[in-house]
C-alpha cells in the first residue's frame, strides 16, 4: 500500500475576519473531496486571517495512482483564482517503510 500526503500554504485574497476564510476556504476543501476522493483539511494557520495550509491524504495500491492524485490536487490548488498557492510538500511511501 501506498501512502501519500500533501500539505499546500495558501495566501487568501481580500479576507479580513476568520468568518471570510471559512467562506474561502471551506469551497477549496470541498472541491478537493469531491473531484479527487481524497481526505482533505485545514491543517495550519488556523489562526491568521490571510493564510491557511491545506492538507491532502490518500492510500493507495498503486504508485503511479497516488503520484496522479497529488498532482492533480496541486493542479487545483494553483488553478482556484480566489487563492495564491505559496508552497507545497509532499510524500509517497510504501506503508512497508513506515515501520
Amino acid at each position: 500500500m501506498w501512502v501519500g500526503w500533501l500539505e499546500a500554504e495558501l495566501l487568501l485574497g481580500d479576507v479580513h475576519t476568520l468568518k471570510q476564510k471559512r467562506a474561502v476556504v471551506r469551497p477549496v476543501v470541498a472541491e478537493l473531496r469531491r473531484a479527487l476522493d481524497v481526505s482533505v483539511a485545514e491543517v495550519g494557520h488556523t489562526d491568521l486571517y490571510r493564510r491557511t495550509v491545506v492538507g491532502v491524504a490518500l492510500t493507495s495500491v498503486d504508485h503511479a495512482h497516488a503520484d496522479a492524485l497529488l498532482d492533480r490536487a496541486e493542479r487545483l490548488l494553483a488553478s482556484r483564482p480566489d487563492v495564491d498557492l505559496l508552497s507545497v510538500r509532499r510524500r509517497l511511501v510504501r506503508s512497508d517503510d513506515l515501520d
